[in-house]
Formats: structure tokens, C-alpha cells, sequence
């Protein structure tokens, strides 16, 4: 009872003399620290761990790429904290408290794990927010530095692509202004604000042509429109001879195909390669992209490979299913969710487009070109690259016709779609004709797929395509 008359008591001069007999000097000296910190708890408020939460699929670590916030920040619930990326997207952190940022854990390009602290955030007391586990005793700070640091910091609104290219030239993003939308920072930006620098001029993007001078008196006729050929151009990107060699740690996308590839060497492949005739098609999607476009989708022929890919599973099962680690049981996956491989800045994702099975080829075009949106940002989510079933990748968008596909387990099996090409073919008059013409390149899991079974869904994916109005039959 006396303790607690020493605890709530605001100045030691209130406890009754009958009662200070029974302490001895230890015992007042500790009640009255036990006091003075209770007392600052309140004033100055709890300093909370923000630990890193579980962001699933099996993530234990991710890299730190950047802060919204530094110490002294102001943060409310649900404002962004910082910006992680794992093996496998890009995810934004948002705080889970009202208060001030004291402490960051982690510096920009930082490995953070899981259930470790990313900050330290001082709550008010009395709402008690914060559990008790996760609350840190720290010394009382002044009135004067708890007044500086509410001041609210800047917070940098840019994609992975703009903030790499920044940490290549060592720019701080902070000293850069935004041009785009709620002060977000651009390429352009970035190439400004280097060019005032070094007084250098920088090409508009990474990707611009290098088109050689030409004299005034020259001229030059312009090629006829059905006899161009697309000529590759070398890309104009500075050219560093630094002299020595340089060693970069594996990150990022690169940590996950690392991954991805060791685990695809278990599977025995094996191939399976065809030459699909898409005159019918090609004509097809250039009665139909006008459509599209008044929808505002741009319609490419992905939608058309995966939906016929969708019409095949469903009546070859085996070819979206997984096997277990031990090879002893075989689970057929409901969902057909195709996967599609994309080039982007970041290296090579592959982000899936769920339930093929009941979505229209319109659908599946605009759902692929939310993906490319942001798969140009560096923005997909966890949830966009994962659970994926099948794949398809188009390589030929780069070049090459055929391609040796590897495996993405827990997959089964996966195409390669090469470019079309107009080549002379026979019809059967024997007569001559220019036909648009795609190789595939197909591989699969010879533990559970035979060649056979390979092949006769690959007939049936070509005769959907060679055939268009075929599908009609089987689309629901």
C-alpha cells in the first residue's frame, strides 16, 4: 500500500510520516525512479518498436530501397514508412501508429529481416496504443528537441527505376524536384538535375537511337513501307572504363531467378517444338484492336495465345498441376493462372493473370495491360507474381524463333512463343501463299508429362489458333 502512495503521489512530501519509518534508503530511492519515469512515460511519451511484419509466400529478408520518413517525422496511421523489395515484388510499408519517428533501423539499400525493428515510433501514453512488450524505456528528452523534431519531413514519391538510376549517379532524392503527379520525381528529373550538375546533356531516355549527321545536300529516299526492315540500333548509354573490377551483391529480381533456376535443375526437361500458321489470327486481331481501342485497351495476341493455352488445360489437366518435393503426389490446379514473362528495367518477372479459364480474351487484355503498366514502374505486387500455374513466354517480341524454356516450379511446364514471320507455304492446291508464321518451343516435366501428351495439346492449342473461330465452341 505504501508503494503505491510513493508511485501515484506527485512529490514525495504527500506520503505520511507514520509511514516513511518502514522504508529504508534503498527502498524510498527506488520508489521515487520508479516515480520520476512514470512521469516522463507521460510527458514524452512510449518509444515503440515498429517490428517488419510477415509480408508471406515464405519472405524472411527484404531490401530497404527507400525512406518516406527520417527522424523527427510526424507519422498517422497508414502513412508510408518506407518502400522494401524482395525476391519477389516491391512492397510498401505503412505505419501502424499516431506519433514521431526516433530512430531508423536500417539505412537505404540495407538487408532488414522479418520480426526484427525497422523503427522506433514515440506514441502518446496515455492512449495506449503500444503493447507492453514493444515499448522501449528511454531517457526524458527536452521540450525544445521534442518541438524541432515534430517539424514534418518530405516525403520522395518515386518508381525503383527513377530511385536506381539516382543511386548510379549518387543523387539524393531529396535534392531533387518532382515534376509528375503529387510532386512524384521522373527520369527526366533525374537527368536535369545530373545535367546541372556536371554541365553535361544527357539523352532524354536510356533507349534513345544514336542517328548519325547528314549533310544538307543529301537526301535520303524514304523506303517503301512493305520493304522496311527493322534495323537493331546500338543504344546510346555512357560508357565507363573504370579500370578495375567491381562486385555487387545478388538482390532483388536477380536473388529470385538465382533461386527459381537452381530449384528448376531437379526437373528432367524435355522439348517439344511446332510452327503455328496465324494468318487467320493476325487478321482477326486487326478487325477486333479498333474495338479495343474504344474500350481504351490495346489488344496484342498474348490474350489469344492464353485463352487457347486455358481451352487446352482444361482438357489436359496434367499440364497445370504441381508435384510435390518427395514426387509422390500430384495436385491438378483448379485455376489457370498463365503466367506471362516480362523484360523490365528490374530484370525478368513473371506475373500471372488468374483464372484464365472463366475471363474473355477483352478480360485478359485488360488485365494484361494493368500488369505491363506496372511492371514498367517496378510497382507489381506479391500477389501478381505469385501463383502462377502455366507459362507462357514471348521471347519473340525480342527476336529469335525457337527458345529452350526452363521451368518455373512449382510449375510443370511452359512455352516459348517465337516471332512471326512471313514465309512462303503451300496450301492444298499446292499453290504458294504468304503465311504469317510462329514457332513454339515447348518444355515440360518428363516425371509426370509424357511427349506424347505434350503433343496433343500443343495440336490443339495450334488448331485454336490456326482456327480462331474454333474457340467459340468452347468459350463460356
Amino acid at each position: 500500500v505504501c508503494i503505491h502512495r510513493v508511485r501515484s503521489c506527485s512529490s514525495i512530501r504527500f506520503i505520511k510520516s507514520k509511514y516513511v519509518c518502514v522504508f529504508d534508503k534503498s527502498a524510498l530511492k527506488f520508489s521515487h525512479q520508479q516515480r520520476l519515469f512514470r512521469t516522463s512515460a507521460v510527458s514524452c511519451g512510449q518509444i515503440v518498436q515498429f517490428k517488419l511484419s510477415d509480408i508471406g509466400e515464405g519472405i524472411t529478408e527484404v531490401t530497404v530501397k527507400e525512406w518516406y520518413i527520417k527522424e523527427g517525422d510526424s507519422v498517422s496511421q497508414f502513412d508510408s514508412i518506407c518502400e522494401v523489395q524482395s525476391d519477389k515484388a516491391s512492397v510498401t510499408i505503412t505505419s501502424r501508429y499516431d506519433g514521431i519517428i526516433r530512430k531508423l533501423h536500417y539505412s537505404i539499400d540495407d538487408i532488414a529481416f522479418v520480426g526484427k525493428p525497422l523503427v522506433d515510433i514515440e506514441i502518446d501514453a496515455s492512449k495506449g496504443v503500444a503493447s507492453e512488450e514493444d515499448v522501449v524505456e528511454t531517457p526524458p528528452m527536452s521540450h525544445d528537441e521534442h518541438t524541432h523534431q515534430e517539424i514534418k519531413g518530405h516525403k520522395t514519391l518515386a518508381t525503383p527505376a527513377v530511385r536506381r538510376l539516382a543511386m548510379e549517379n549518387n543523387i539524393k532524392l531529396s535534392e531533387v524536384v518532382g515534376t509528375g503527379k503529387d510532386n512524384r520525381i521522373l527520369k527526366e528529373d533525374i537527368l536535369n538535375y545530373l545535367a546541372k550538375q556536371t554541365g553535361a546533356i544527357l539523352p532524354p531516355s536510356p533507349k534513345a537511337e544514336i542517328v548519325p549527321p547528314q549533310r544538307k545536300a543529301e537526301a535520303v529516299p524514304a523506303a517503301p513501307k512493305d520493304k522496311a526492315r527493322k534495323v537493331p540500333v546500338p543504344v546510346s548509354r555512357p560508357i565507363a572504363f573504370a579500370g578495375k573490377d567491381k562486385t555487387e551483391p545478388v538482390t532483388g529480381f536477380q536473388k529470385a531467378m538465382v533461386k527459381t533456376m537452381s530449384a528448376a535443375l531437379k526437373i528432367p526437361h524435355f522439348g517439344y517444338s511446332d510452327e503455328i500458321d496465324l494468318t487467320q489470327l493476325v487478321q482477326l486481331r486487326e478487325e477486333l484492336k479498333p474495338l479495343a481501342e474504344i474500350r481504351g485497351v490495346k489488344l496484342s495476341f498474348m490474350p489469344f495465345f492464353m485463352k487457347a493455352a486455358s481451352l487446352g488445360l482444361l482438357q489436359y489437366p496434367i499440364l497445370n498441376a504441381s508435384l510435390d518435393e518427395n514426387c509422390q503426389n500430384i495436385t491438378y490446379k483448379a485455376s489457370h493462372n498463365i503466367g506471362v514473362a516480362m523484360d523490365t528495367e528490374q530484370g525478368l518477372i513473371v506475373p500471372n493473370v488468374k483464372n484464365v479459364q472463366v475471363c474473355s480474351v477483352f478480360d485478359i487484355a485488360v488485365e494484361l495491360n494493368r500488369l505491363q503498366s506496372l511492371g514498367s514502374a517496378g510497382q507489381l505486387g506479391t500477389s501478381d507474381l505469385t501463383g502462377g500455374t502455366f507459362t507462357l513466354s514471348n521471347i519473340g517480341t525480342i527476336g529469335g524463333t525457337y527458345a529452350k524454356p526452363v521451368i518455373l516450379p512449382p510449375e510443370v511446364a511452359i512455352g516459348a512463343l517465337g516471332k512471326i514471320q512471313v514465309l512462303p507455304r503451300f496450301n492444298s492446291k499446292g499453290e504458294v501463299f504468304k503465311a504469317q508464321i510462329m514457332n513454339v518451343s515447348w518444355s515440360a516435366d518428363h516425371r509426370i508429362i509424357d511427349g506424347a501428351t505434350m503433343a496433343r495439346f500443343s495440336n490443339l492449342w495450334k488448331s485454336y489458333l490456326e482456327n480462331p473461330a474454333s474457340m467459340l465452341l468452347d468459350l463460356k
